[in-house]
Parts: structure tokens; sequence; C-alpha cells
């Protein structure tokens, strides 16, 4: 079995690389070469995020239909999921694809981890003489004090503030249940916070006020389908067929 070291260790290598790049390259300080880092990333994963976006538009734009599965169902629970496992593939959803943007950064979230931590890029920042960034005292060492309470404040603040906006611009329940449970392993993470170097909570801090600001672009450049009323969804259904007449005898 490959150790999950050993599985980190290329993106350690390219999370170091660009850092590298913006740091000696660009001249930028180590802390605004985090946040150029996370930039990148989540540049790399829009293509996802687009289709992410699209599925769950659709997704959203047949709520009618899965809440009549729903309702229907209601009290056969296995049959539901079975029905709606069917729907999902007549109509090409796949419910769970929203999830993939946000699963793809956690390796890079631990590779980050695992290279503020290392012996040979501690060295490298504090042989230029400039490990902080603004309030943060070194980007490769855990916060203290003041410091650890903004890191905080800004961490839990920017996670409530992009699930919010996520769940308001896909208000589907399975858009809703993936980000709620997004959120409430970010949110524990507000505790960690003081544990981790603080260039990681820069990370995430960035990830989650990129996470705001695409929800809201996408709101603008993708809209969300319009919804049928209940009397447009009753309009459309055919009416009866008429009452069969019974044949008189003879």
């Amino acid at each position: 079995m490959i150790p999950f070291a050993d599985i980190l260790q290329p993106l350690e290598d390219g999370a170091e690389a660009i850092l590298d790049f913006f740091h000696d390259n660009v001249g930028l300080s180590w802390g605004t070469s985090i946040i150029a880092l996370t930039i990148v990333v989540r540049a790399l994963l829009v293509p996802l995020t687009y289709r992410q976006i699209k599925g769950m538009r659709a997704l959203q734009a047949l709520q009618p239909q899965l809440k009549q599965i729903q309702e229907k169902f209601k009290n056969d629970r296995e049959r539901m999921q079975q029905e709606m496992m069917r729907f999902y593939k007549e109509n090409k959803i796949n419910p769970l694809a929203s999830c993939l943007p946000l699963l793809l950064q956690l390796p890079i979230f631990f590779a980050l981890f695992r290279l503020l931590q290392g012996d040979s890029f501690e060295q490298e920042v504090l042989s230029s003489g400039e490990p902080g960034w603004f309030f943060i005292n070194s980007v490769i060492e855990k916060p203290e004090g003041a410091e650890t309470v903004i890191l905080m404040v800004l961490f839990a603040v920017s996670t409530v503030a992009s699930m919010f906006v996520t769940m308001r611009s896909s208000p589907t329940s399975a858009g809703s249940q993936q980000y709620i449970l997004f959120g409430v392993f970010a949110l524990v993470g507000v505790f960690f916070v003081p544990r981790f170097p603080a260039g990681l909570s820069l990370y995430w801090i960035t990830t989650n006020l990129w996470t705001l600001m695409q929800s809201y672009a996408a709101a603008k450049l993708i809209p969300a389908p319009e919804m049928p009323t209940p009397e447009e969804v009753a309009a459309a259904k055919p009416p009866p067929p008429p009452p069969r007449k019974k044949k008189r005898r003879r």
C-alpha cells in the first residue's frame, strides 16, 4: 500500500514551487504568496466548479418532480431512494458531483500543512527574513494572542458568509445538505486555528472568500431557473379521461 505521505508529495512539491515563484520571481511576501497559491488552485478548479453549478441549476429546475416523488413515497424510504436515483439517471444528473471541487481541495490543504511544517521550507522562510504578513507574526508558526483571535474570527465569518451565499444561489436539498456538512467541517476547524501554522488559516480564509465571490458571480451569470407555481403545475397536467359509459344489457 502506498503511504499517504507519498501520495501528497507531488502536491507538496507543486505548492512549494508555486510559493517560491511568487516570492522569488514576483517579489511577494510569503503570506501574499499563500494567497496567490490559493487563487491558482481555485482558478484551476473553475471548469469543475462551472459543471457543478450547472448541475445544481438543473437539479433546482427539477425540484417540483423530486418533491412529488418524496411526497408519493414518504412512507417507504427505500422505494423513495430507488425512485430518486432512477429520476437522476433519466435526467443525467449526478447529485454528488457538487462535492468534487470541495473534496479536491482537501489533499492540497494537507500538502500545504506538511510543507509549512517541513524543515527545509522553514529554513527558506526564516533565511528570507520576512516570515510575517500584516498582523501575522510568522506564516510557518502557530498564531498567538490577538493574532489567534483575529484569525479565528476571520475564519468563522468567511465560512458562514460563503455557506450562506452558496446555499441561497443553489437552494436545492442536495446542495444545501452537502454545503451544510462542509460548513460544519470548516467551522470545527476554527478550534484548530491555534494548533496550525498561521499560513494554513490564511489559505482557508482566502478559499472562503473566493467561494463567496464565486457564488455571487454565479448567481449573476448563471441565474436560477424559474420555478413553476403550483397553479402552473396543475394547469400543465392533462385533464382526467372521461368516465367510461357502461354498456346496457339487452
